[in-house]
């Protein structure tokens, strides 16, 4: 047959040849199986896990006698692979990532094979220039500093790296990798996958563009920021729409989801709703599920640590060395948000105002290597050094020194040990993910018997602005930013008395082993799980480019309205009803100027011409509005305010529906109306002959639905007594009065209803074309 391309259905209706009878096929929206196939298919045990991360958790070191030339080892002290124990027992894991560092150039398929028959981890192999680029680049350089509300205010702000689309590009490619090789291994109907990390943002939209009943979830470790950082962002909307191609989105904390919450509702206008616990985007037929869930830490690896012989001796050593001093211990990464300088003033400052604790109160600071390379890093580390030289200098004497910063590697034995000898456990960041240094310090101090039988006690200064924060009610709580805070918190825990230490102790130590890793990646999961159920119930169907992908759900009962299902009933009826939503139908609702064009007037015109077709335009809008654009349509009808004025062509008079002619209610209505709008900022209010209406579209999207509740209690509270309706919509608040014959509903159903008291028994055809909420 010939292929036509037509501008609307009656030229396509003109143009077309008879068309024989369609063949019976697989409908195109579908992917898959058909939902009355059976619901998923049963693997013999439960579906297999795959763990995405950047990093496999491997470490590698070079050996000549292994093979491949590297000795390769689990690293089980990474989220990745401590997430397992939370997992079933019988089900298949597999890790995807890239692989050591020191083995990158070792990639091969061989070395793959061995990888996943070894540690069931498979490698994704990124050229060296492409993983600098992804990592160092766009990850290290750009979106954690962002993450972390840092802005690229300057170029030299982050090492002359503000946001670069090159860089933006390697980012998507390496996430495009991740998605290639998990294709080789995905069986998107039985296995379950979850993302690791903001450096895999994109992964999702790969996913489901390849496999629409993908069950994907995503956990973000590092924060997200509020909307107004997220919203500098050049790919901003990509970003979200990523995160929202996956089924279960993770955050450690509530702050950390609003802010995801807030950047949906602003930049994509997506409201959220919480329903039996669980919050939930609607996103074109599909939940988003935003869960929220600090990671734990792996009781079992850390108890195997402190209780071990090596561990004991230098718990001895540290106690020891440090005897007759009141320890206190940081343990921080080389990060440009752990606050090191600034808990160093705080040191600082509390010597200064507790002359009693010099010589006695010693700050151990543990710094790890830096995870990058740059020159904001090693301002860090200058400025480090700076503060505790001048601290040292100022209040060290021979065999007492206040700062004591180790940045030599030290093993975990070692890092323990002083865990688990300090009294105080000193955390500043200005901003950070989760942060588990203070779990592992509650653990450390509880389970180590190095220093005695005695009931366990400690104390944590904790910065409010870190994940961990909400969790740890009896830790003192501290703005870093404030260096008097710093020092007088420290004071307190210093000062604290034995028997408040252990009852703060206790608490801690209660949630920290009940919530542990395990405990999160089950809950995870589990929630993961829940939020893929309906996935073999309905129909999928992907629409749109680029990162701009997305998937429509649809129920099982749905089938595509296609050009050979009209066609031929419309050429077979005699008496047709066509009913056109105006306002995102017709016209887009983003048009600035909402008169029709001249090609709808045509079209109008053709489709009326027919003397089988009666075409009616629905819209809310007025009827002297409407009845001006389309005055050149002589036999167009048009229902107007929501069906109130109905006029059947242009030499008709316009018929309202029985309502109620009584207006008075406008005058206690619109005053109310009025001090909402005074008071909000970008709403406005529509008179119609027959509603008074309050648009907030153009608010603040949060303040203006807070407004529109508001507006909606005050105008029932006031109108009580009168012969109306009011009700809330998208982004309005109608009043409208109370109807006899018809009853006031949707767009579409007030116009359909009155229209069809007249046409009921005449139409055998009828095409309602809207907008899918309408």
């Amino acid at each position: 047959m010939p292929s036509l391309s037509c501008h609307n259905l009656l030229d396509l209706a003109d143009e077309l040849p008879p068309l024989p009878p369609s063949p019976l096929r697989l409908p195109r929206v579908m992917a898959g199986a058909s939902p009355s196939s059976p619901a998923s298919p049963s693997p013999s045990g439960p579906p297999r896990r795959v763990i995405v991360s950047h990093r496999l958790p491997l470490r590698a070191s070079p050996d000549p006698a292994a093979p491949f030339g590297f000795k390769f080892t689990v690293d089980a002290g990474t989220v990745a692979y401590q997430l397992r124990s939370g997992l079933p027992a019988a089900a298949p894991v597999l890790h995807v990532g890239t692989l050591p560092p020191a083995a990158a150039e070792a990639a091969s398929d061989e070395l793959a094979s061995y990888l996943v028959s070894a540690f069931s981890c498979l490698p994704v192999f990124l050229p060296a220039d492409l993983h600098g680029k992804f990592y160092h680049g766009f990850c290290k350089h750009y979106m954690w500093p962002l993450l972390h509300y840092l802005l690229p205010l300057t170029p030299s702000t982050l090492g002359g790296l503000p946001f670069d689309r090159a860089l933006y590009h390697s980012f998507l490619s390496a996430n495009r990798a991740f998605a290639d090789r998990l294709t080789e291994v995905l069986a998107p109907d039985d296995d379950f996958v979850w993302i690791q990390d903001y450096h895999l943002l994109a992964l999702p939209t790969f996913l489901r563009k390849r496999f629409p009943r993908a069950r994907v979830g995503f956990f973000l470790h590092s924060p997200f920021p509020s909307s107004e950082i997220f919203r500098t962002i050049p790919v901003r909307d990509d970003l979200l729409r990523a995160l929202l191609n996956a089924d279960l989105v993770g955050f450690h904390t509530f702050d950390y989801a609003r802010h995801f919450l807030s950047a949906c509702s602003r930049l994509l206008g997506l409201d959220y709703q919480s329903k039996r616990g669980y919050i939930g985007i609607e996103y074109y037929g599909r939940t988003v599920t935003v869960k929220i869930l600090p990671v734990g830490i792996d009781m079992g690896q850390l108890r195997s640590v402190v209780s071990a012989p090596e561990t004991a001796d230098v718990v001895r050593q540290v106690a020891d060395a440090y005897k007759g001093r009141r320890l206190m211990l940081g343990v921080d990464d080389v990060d440009l948000f752990k606050g090191i300088g600034l808990k160093f003033l705080g040191m600082e400052q509390l010597l200064v105002e507790n002359p009693e604790l010099r010589g006695k109160a010693v700050l151990v600071q543990i710094t790890n290597p830096a995870r990058s390379e740059g020159r904001d890093v090693q301002e860090v580390q200058d400025e480090a050094r700076a503060i505790s030289a001048r601290v040292n200098e100022r209040f060290g004497t021979p065999g007492y020194t206040p700062i004591v910063m180790i940045s030599r590697p030290v093993s975990e034995h070692e890092k323990a040990a002083y865990y688990a000898a300090a009294e105080c456990c000193v955390v500043s960041a200005v901003r950070d993910g989760l942060n588990r240094i203070p779990y592992i310090y509650t653990v450390c101090r509880q389970e180590s018997t190095a220093l005695g039988d005695a009931p366990k006690r400690s104390v944590i200064v904790l910065s409010e602005f870190v994940g961990c924060s909400p969790s740890l009610s009896g830790a003192i709580r501290v703005n870093p930013w404030s260096v008097e805070s710093v020092a007088e918190a420290m004071s307190s825990a210093l000062r604290m008395s034995d028997g408040e230490q252990r009852l703060r102790h206790e608490k801690h130590y209660k949630y920290v082993s009940t919530h542990d890793v395990a405990y999160w990646a089950r809950s995870f999961d589990q929630d993961l799980q829940r939020a893929c159920k309906d996935h073999f119930s309905r129909r999928h169907w992907g629409i749109g480019f680029g990162m701009s992908f997305k998937v429509v759900a649809l129920g099982p009962n749905f089938r595509r309205l296609s050009v050979e299902h009209i066609v031929p009933s419309f050429r077979k009826t005699e008496n047709r009803l066509i009913l056109l939503d105006y306002d995102g139908t017709v016209m887009p609702e983003s048009s600035i100027d909402k008169a029709p064009s001249s090609e709808v007037i045509s079209v109008l015109n053709r489709l009326c011409e027919d003397p089988k077709n009666r075409v009616f335009i629905v819209s809310g809008r007025g009827k002297d509005e409407l009845s001006k654009w389309f005055a050149p349509c002589e036999k167009l009808g048009i229902a107007a305010e929501h069906g109130y004025f109905t006029r059947w062509s242009k030499e008709s008079p316009w018929e309202t529906c029985g309502l109620v002619a009584d207006f008075d209610w406008k005058k206690t209505a619109e005053p109310v109306m009025r001090l909402y709008t005074e008071a909000t900022d970008g709403s406005y209010i529509e008179h119609k002959e027959s509603a008074l209406v309050w648009h907030h579209d153009e608010a603040d999207p949060d303040f203006g639905s807070c407004q529109a509740k508001e507006l909606l209690d005050h105008l029932e509270s006031v109108l009580a007594n009168e012969p109306v309706v009011v009700k809330r919509g998208q982004h309005i608040v109608e009043v409208n009065p109370q109807v006899k014959r018809v009853q006031a509903a949707s767009l579409l159903s007030s116009p359909l209803a009155v229209v069809l008291q007249f046409y009921l028994e005449l139409i055998n055809w009828l095409l309602l074309v809207g907008q899918m909420e309408k």
